[in-house]
């Protein structure tokens, strides 16, 4: 469920203004837990990555980090392709009129039944993540009678270098369970080419998760398409398509440098330049899948104090709402900035509070010491950066406390609650 809310005027940028919104007016209509999603920060978030994609490279939104509805409707009105990861996240993208001519299905785990609703869609590309999933997706597409536009996806080992987030999501601890090994994906493709119901256009390969380092990324592609033009030139197939997955990164710390999209296109322009001059390359098309970075900073999530203490010196606030809704910080062990918001008094100065939820486990915890004061009961907090992998990536069945609302910001001309859509 999707409402709708009109703000008072703010200035335009790239991460949702709090100030702009009158929270108490939102908590007065629609209670407390709720997330807010601007629309405008998400759109002005796609042209700025837009303006920092060169020729040859296209932008495909990842449902999994927010399917709000009313995000994807507005994306596909700004005509972005997704990525999508289940048979319920190509639903939702299909309802809201997003071509299916530029959604792409990947991820380990597809059942017969998803295969089946993708083919039977027409969707643009589907991922193969192993030499079996490669098997049955054939057998699927000879019953439809339609061959199947597919890119083989490559396993990749992140080790050490890159954030916790991609050691823990990404990288999945060693578990194996994403793409495949080199000596396998030459097998599939073999496999791939001789078949009259798959049309092999290419590779995928996500190399890590939350990246700030614009030179990483680049680094990324460039070798994907080195492994892609190696396969494409040894088989013998037109390299249509590399898919170099998301992974642009956002700040969740003061002070912390967000990602260069400037840096970013100058690395991107300069592969392309190299590219456009091997015959292999030439007409290569590059796919970048990013989904934190063009929602996240867009939504905040929005609790209430319910009670304060100390125990053993520590300042200790408990919300209504914790890891039930926004799992993500204890999960990745990453906590999210938290900001005092509508009218509560903060009482002492600047010290360091545990922020914690009302769910019956040590894990409940939004944030430890942060230096924000100790809030007053009745006041509202909100972590911002929720917009991705907030509710979607939350349990919140746990103890059947309430669901939070999802409150959409559709207009920036006047302030307070307004109509509920769904």
């Amino acid at each position: 469920m999707s409402l709708a809310i009109t703000p008072r005027p703010a200035a335009a940028n790239l991460a949702i203004d709090l100030d702009a919104i009158d929270l108490e007016a939102v908590a007065e209509a629609h209670d407390t837990p709720f997330y807010v999603y601007d629309l405008g920060v998400i759109e002005r978030r796609v042209g700025t990555l837009r303006a920092a994609m060169p020729d040859g490279f296209d932008v495909a939104y990842a449902v999994k980090a927010n399917p709000n509805p009313a995000v994807l409707a507005r994306l596909a009105k700004l005509g972005l392709g997704t990525d999508i990861a289940s048979g319920g996240e190509l639903e939702r993208v299909l309802a809201a009129g997003i071509d299916p001519g530029r959604v792409v299905f990947t991820g380990p785990g597809k059942r017969d039944d998803e295969l089946v609703a993708a083919v039977a869609a027409g969707i643009g590309l589907i991922t193969v993540e192993s030499p079996g999933e490669l098997r049955r997706l054939a057998s699927i597409a000879g019953s439809a009678g339609r061959p199947v536009p597919i890119l083989l996806r490559r396993s990749i080992d992140p080790g050490g270098s890159v954030p916790l987030e991609a050691n823990r999501i990404i990288g999945d601890l060693g578990v194996g369970k994403f793409g495949m090994d080199d000596d396998d994906l030459r097998g599939a493709a073999r496999a791939a080419l001789d078949s009259p119901w798959i049309e092999l256009r290419g590779i995928h390969s996500f190399g890590a998760s939350n990246v700030l380092d614009a030179t990483a990324l680049v680094r990324h592609a460039e070798q994907t398409m080195a492994f892609g033009r190696v396969l494409a030139a040894e088989l013998g197939f037109p390299l249509l398509t590399i898919d170099v997955g998301g992974g642009l990164g956002i700040p969740y710390a003061d002070g912390e440098p967000p990602l260069d999209l400037l840096a970013l296109r100058d690395g991107f322009s300069g592969l392309r330049r190299r590219w456009a001059i091997d015959s292999v390359t030439a007409k290569t098309r590059v796919l970048v899948e990013p989904g934190r970075f063009l929602v996240g900073p867009a939504g905040v999530y929005v609790a209430r104090v319910v009670d304060t203490k100390r125990i053993r010196g520590r300042a200790v606030a408990v919300l209504d709402g914790g890891i039930n809704h926004l799992l993500r910080p204890t999960l990745v062990g990453q906590p999210q900035r938290i900001r005092h918001c509508g009218s509560g008094t903060m009482l002492g100065d600047r010290e360091s509070v545990t922020i914690a939820g009302p769910l019956c486990t040590g894990l409940d915890v939004l944030a430890y010491d942060v230096s924000i004061g100790l809030p007053a009961v009745g006041e509202l907090l909100a972590v911002v950066d929720a917009g991705a992998y907030g509710y979607t990536e939350s349990m919140p069945f746990f103890l059947s406390r309430p669901l939070p609302a999802e409150v959409v910001l559709e207009s920036l001309s006047r302030r307070g609650p307004g109509s509920r859509s769904e």
